[in-house]
């Protein structure tokens, strides 16, 4: 288990019931990097991942 998937892990536990909206989502992302604007990076890359999720490979 990497360190990172401890908070993976808390994230299912307390809230692995809850569905929630993608504008949800990225209204938390956003107030997260106001927070946090070291990771402004980070979370863009992580974002623009899952916005090309279903992206046919080229």
């Amino acid at each position: 288990m990497y360190f990172t998937d401890r908070g993976i892990e808390e994230l299912v536990e307390r809230r692995g019931e809850e569905q929630v909206s993608m504008v949800w989502l990225a209204d938390r992302l956003r107030e997260f990097v106001d927070l946090n604007p070291e990771f402004e990076t980070p979370v863009d890359r992580l974002a623009t991942w899952l916005a090309r999720l279903d992206d046919e490979e080229e």
